[in-house]
């Protein structure tokens, strides 16, 4: 069965499915809608946490920009993992205890000021439309890649089936149905791992695998292997860093502290009954996400390796399907500047900023452009959120895993837009207009 057709049974079952548990835990009443009635057992709250953090970002995103960028995108592992600790230990128990429905309806009551409120309001909104923006992109690259849909009609179906749970469910159905999303954006990102790791070394453990030696009998690591490819290219060694240790641990920890005040992932650990439960949900969600967090520089490594074993110096008449069908939707772009007919992928920028596509095609069959650099020999550029996708793809692997992986990133990015979608609404429902005008009231 091809592709298109495995992409359209895999992501309509998935959406049938988060539909379903919508309807069955439609939000009955306040307290259902707010915070799910406080009723959430602390696994099931674990997993929609790890849901709602695994956003686009962490799926689609992460291991593209490890892939690119070696030793020095750990620092979004150890930002993004850092910052989760802080918000399980440091805030997450203390708000459960506090007994309120919101951030702003906490440090409204907390500084007995309503100002304060608005401006917690004016945060918790500013950060979730721009946070939703990113998951819509990447819901809009699947779509449009995939499923041959229009971006701007790919987004409109993904929101409206978050819309359609959000506003029926409320907190209750975004839970359940953050549930069974986090098992299928898990299982999407561990089956071609898995997959690709016993291809490539013979160990079926990712985490272990991009440590492992090449399983085609030369005796030579992965990593080893990655590392003279990447030298011989220009791009320096993958495993050695640009970045001074000291670049490492700003960064490191700016991310840590952005992170730790997400708002979506904050109103999770108001679900469950107790403040005990909060810390346990928190130390569930905590493994949940090593599990994605682990396998993800396994995925960058094999991803880049493939990448150059594939693309470098290839002739572009004789490259693989998948080249020239992410080249069709603008994410992939080749100029043959020395007219050999042939990719040169090394170090520098091929074009000035992203290339500008035209129609037609040059002499050696790429697409006509704009934009090309002409100080640069580099004649491809990628975009390096497509990392992820295309790894089964560049790998060979089975078309249903390549499915699996479009239903897994669409699960991502929807579960963290639904958690930002309830933020949002429930920031000027409860917290702008019902709070203010009690308050109103009073003064």
């Amino acid at each position: 069965m091809d592709i298109q057709t495995l992409t359209y049974i895999f992501v309509g079952a998935t959406f049938t499915l988060y539909i379903g548990i919508a309807i069955w835990a439609k939000a009955g009443t306040t307290d259902d809608f707010y915070v799910a009635g406080h009723h959430v057992h602390p696994l099931a709250n674990g997993m929609a946490t790890a849901a709602d953090w695994m956003s686009a970002a962490s799926f689609i995103s992460m291991a593209g920009l490890i892939s690119f960028m070696g030793r020095d995108g750990s620092m979004y592992l150890m930002g993004w993992t850092g910052g989760y600790v802080l918000l399980a230990l440091l805030l997450a128990p203390y708000l459960r205890k506090f007994g309120k429905f919101t951030v702003p309806d906490f440090v409204g009551d907390r500084y007995y000021s309503n100002s304060a409120r608005t401006v917690a309001i004016i945060c918790a909104l500013f950060i979730s439309f721009t946070y939703v923006a990113g998951q819509m992109r990447g819901v809009g690259i699947v779509f449009s890649r995939f499923l041959e849909v229009d971006i701007t009609t790919g987004v409109m179906i993904g929101m409206s089936i978050v819309f359609f749970y959000a506003v029926l469910g409320g907190m209750k159905g975004i839970t359940y149905t953050q549930v069974a999303q986090y098992c299928v954006l898990i299982f999407a990102f561990m089956v071609p791992a898995i997959f690709i790791s016993i291809l490539m070394t013979g160990n079926p453990v990712p985490q272990f695998g991009f440590g492992s030696e090449l399983a085609d009998g030369s005796g030579v690591y992965l990593l080893e292997k990655l590392n003279g490819l990447s030298t011989e290219l220009g791009f320096g060694q993958y495993t050695s860093g640009r970045k001074s240790t000291f670049d490492m641990f700003c960064i490191t920890a700016a991310l840590m502290v952005g992170t730790a005040g997400l708002p979506h992932v904050i109103v999770r650990f108001f679900t469950v009954p107790k403040v005990r439960d909060a810390r346990l949900s928190a130390g569930y969600a905590l493994v949940l996400i090593a599990i994605l967090y682990t396998t993800a520089p396994a995925v960058a490594s094999f991803a880049r390796l493939n990448l150059f074993n594939t693309v470098s110096n290839a002739e572009y008449s004789t490259t693989p399907e998948w080249f020239k069908n992410w080249e069709d939707i603008d994410l992939i772009a080749w100029r043959d500047k020395n007219n050999d007919g042939k990719i040169q992928y090394i170090a520098g920028n091929a074009f000035v900023g992203k290339p500008v596509f035209d129609s037609g095609r040059g002499a050696s069959g790429e697409r006509i452009l704009a934009n090309e650099n002409g100080a640069s020999a580099n004649e491809l550029y990628i975009d390096q959120d497509i990392m992820v996708l295309a790894n089964p793809e560049i790998a060979g692997l089975p078309n249903w895993v390549i499915a699996l992986v479009v239903a897994g990133g669409l699960a991502a990015a929807l579960s963290t837009a639904a958690g930002l979608l309830l933020v949002i609404s429930t920031s000027v429902a409860h917290d702008l207009f019902k709070k203010n005008a009690i308050a109103e009231h009073y003064r």
